[in-house]
């Protein structure tokens, strides 16, 4: 790097960049990262879109209520409960069947949605956690894990919940490794396991009046 000195002014650099040609070589890397931002959710919103010409009659029975709506035949159950009926319980999580944070009910066996197509929920009776409810009062499931304190980040708890609830329905009084065996499908990256198994036996003591 070669340096001079003038008579008049401060020593200057012969560096080979200047202070406008940085600032416009910054100014167009910003400019390109914003447009392949930009490209990105571009094709998110493609992937997600409408296409109206495809769109088929779908009537579903969610949580003892029909919904009749208009749906394209590739759309999962689990966007047509989140997006389309607007029951956000039920969780995004690998979208591939291995993480359990969308198990819903399916005439009562826990299923998981993101693996079912929309249009083969048509004729079954579908649960999703919202439907434990009794108006605003939690269900039994739902309420022994707040007693247990079964969750720490809370993302996986609806699929938890469902899990459990769909044991219980075939199964009042299970043991240990029963409801190990339940949620073993079930992934949490927090590792409450424990008290997610105390929950359970919790449950079925709420579900038996003993509470």
């Amino acid at each position: 790097m070669k340096r001079d000195r003038s008579d008049d002014g401060p020593p200057r650099c012969h560096c080979g960049i200047t202070r406008r040609r940085f600032l416009s070589t910054v100014g167009m890397g910003a400019m390109a990262v914003a447009a392949s931002g930009s490209i990105h959710l571009d094709g998110q919103a493609a992937e997600h879109s409408t296409d109206f010409r495809k769109l088929i009659p779908l009537t579903l029975d969610v949580n003892d209520r029909p919904h009749r709506l208009l749906v394209e035949p590739r759309w999962s159950l689990l966007y047509i409960l989140r997006e389309r009926l607007g029951l956000t319980g039920t969780k995004v999580g690998c979208e591939r069947g291995e993480c359990g944070a969308c198990t819903v009910l399916i005439n009562d066996a826990p299923r998981y949605a993101c693996m079912i197509l929309g249009v083969e929920g048509e004729g079954v009776k579908i649960t999703t956690v919202e439907g434990l409810m009794n108006g605003e009062m939690l269900g039994p499931v739902q309420q022994a894990f707040l007693e247990q304190d079964a969750l720490q980040c809370g993302y996986c708890t609806p699929g938890q919940i469902m899990a459990v609830e769909g044991l219980l329905r075939q199964n009042p009084s299970p043991s240990t490794q029963e409801i190990r065996s339940a949620v073993s499908g079930n992934l949490c990256r927090c590792g409450a396991y424990v008290h997610i198994f105390e929950a359970a036996k919790r449950a079925a003591e709420l579900r038996k009046g003993r509470g």
